[in-house]
């Protein structure tokens, strides 16, 4: 979009939140710059450029602006709606690959050469994977000045900078103030260094939270997660250690209070938080598309915005998928349950009054399961240790930057894994927006009730009409009926 001078220049000029993150203005006369939405005055059309990240701002000199803090925005959702090389590396760069792994790790994932890759981000984005991942560590660094009160040390090296000469100069160029002077600016008062980090995640408005927290809550796992207080809680295997997260809608942001063992999966960990629940979508672009079939429309108009929830590791939501084949939401939270007693790894809830027990097991553990424990038909358990067996050896890849396509393709192979299965994972693992769950009961019900076609053949040519956004169509068919994940509990 950024190649669009006269589009970019109208969303500027109407300050529009919703382009915040797709593009980023550069004003040639201050060598600024800022999102669309800055609440500043716009400069003159002559005096602005445009750049499609803000690694490739910083690379042509500008300085992110202190009023409305580009480096803060919601991500693009392009990175979300495609599955070519440059998304998938863009949720890879986000996820940390390249901070815990290098470039070389990062093609590796990809499956392409160090150079392909580079050339290819440098073509799209104005910047190389080494750019995109420092701009990244600056905006963890300010939000660790703005927020803790992590020592400068301590926040340099938690937001993987690999010396405190690199963050500081990197610190000076982005924002033109140093460490301690940002820190100076802000007017919140500092989280202690082991307590809960208080965060506030943006996304583009509107969001309905319904139905995101309500299946987030209806699915908790117990000892995993839980809804609580008015906030859906669970616990992150990362990186370096696990951390407990909890999530609030709040009105313009998501509420997040972190804890974790280190402090280097911050960045690691906000990006699957915001993977959960969807922020980065484009719900204006979804609803639009979605309102022109007249049977969806009342159900988009009344309450728009409704996200894909999501998960935050893929491994752990296809055995949850493959737990709940055929049975109700309870009997599958039940054995996922009975898993993670078993399996599961202790950790401490941060919260006295928490219920937060354990990390939902890995692939590792899980392949050491005993066939005959769980309390399956002897067919699904076959079906469980064969995907845990995949998972464990690397031949099914599930993690955010994974060809979906192939991943389909891998999981159909396996035995006891079907259609249904499959499009669950691709929806709520891969993140893939077009999914879509034509033999879901809950879809067929909705279907019947609307008036659409019943047979799953049917519905899926009529769906052809809702692409690329057929996931989010599932949302709303869901939504039709009295559905135990519509609503948020005690609503």
């Amino acid at each position: 979009m950024h190649e669009d001078f006269e589009r970019c220049v109208r969303a500027v000029q109407s300050k529009d939140t919703r382009f915040d993150g797709w593009f980023f203005t550069a004003v040639l006369t201050t060598k600024i710059y800022c999102r669309p939405g800055c609440p500043a005055v716009p400069p003159k059309p002559e005096n602005m450029t445009f750049y499609p990240s803000a690694a490739a701002a910083q690379a042509a000199g500008f300085r992110a602006c202190k009023r409305c803090r580009p480096d803060a925005s919601p991500g693009s959702p392009q990175w979300n709606e495609r599955a070519d090389l440059v998304a998938r590396a863009m949720r890879l760069i986000a996820d940390g690959v390249v901070d815990r792994d290098g470039v070389p790790g990062l093609a590796a994932r990809l499956g392409y050469s160090t150079r392909q890759v580079e050339r290819q981000l440098l073509a799209e984005l104005g910047a190389g994977p080494l750019a995109l991942a420092r701009a990244q560590r600056a905006q963890t660094a300010r939000l660790l000045i703005d927020t803790s009160a992590l020592s400068m040390a301590e926040v340099a090296f938690a937001a993987g900078f690999a010396s405190i000469r690199t963050f500081n100069d990197t610190v000076r160029e982005v924002f033109a103030l140093t460490p301690s002077e940002l820190r100076a600016r802000t007017r919140r008062t500092p989280a202690p260094v082991s307590g809960v980090l208080p965060l506030r995640l943006p996304y583009r408005a509107p969001l309905c939270p319904d139905n995101l927290f309500g299946h987030l809550a209806a699915t908790a796992v117990p000892g995993v997660e839980e809804w609580r207080d008015g906030a859906y809680r669970r616990t992150l295997r990362l990186a370096h250690g696990h951390g407990v997260v909890s999530l609030r809608p709040e009105a313009g942001h998501i509420a997040c209070l972190l804890s974790l063992t280190d402090w280097r999966d911050l960045s690691n960990a906000i990006s699957r938080c915001r993977w959960l629940l969807d922020l980065d979508a484009d719900p204006v672009a979804v609803d639009g598309l979605l309102r022109g079939d007249p049977v969806l429309a009342p159900y988009v108009d009344k309450a728009p915005g409704r996200r894909v929830p999501r998960t935050v590791d893929g491994a752990e939501f296809a055995v949850r998928a493959v737990l709940g084949q055929q049975v109700s939401t309870a009997a599958a939270r039940t054995l996922a349950g009975r898993l993670v007693a078993a399996h599961g790894e202790p950790v401490a809830d941060p919260d006295p009054s928490g219920g937060l027990t354990r990390l939902f097991p890995s692939p590792a553990a899980l392949a050491e399961l005993d066939p005959a424990v769980p309390a399956m038909p002897r067919t699904r358990v076959a079906t469980l240790t064969g995907l845990v067996a995949a998972l464990a050896a690397g031949d099914v890849d599930l993690d955010v930057g994974s060809d979906w396509q192939l991943a389909r393709s891998r999981l159909a192979a396996l035995p006891g894994i079907g259609p249904w299965t499959v499009e669950a994972v691709a929806m709520r693992a891969l993140g893939d927006p077009d999914a879509f769950l034509p033999t879901d009961l809950g879809v067929r019900l909705a279907a019947g009730r609307l008036g659409l076609p019943a047979t799953p053949a049917a519905l899926t040519r009529h769906a052809a009409a809702w692409r690329p956004w057929r996931a989010y169509a599932v949302q709303y068919l869901w939504a039709t009926g009295d559905h135990p994940i519509n609503l948020l509990p005690g609503v």
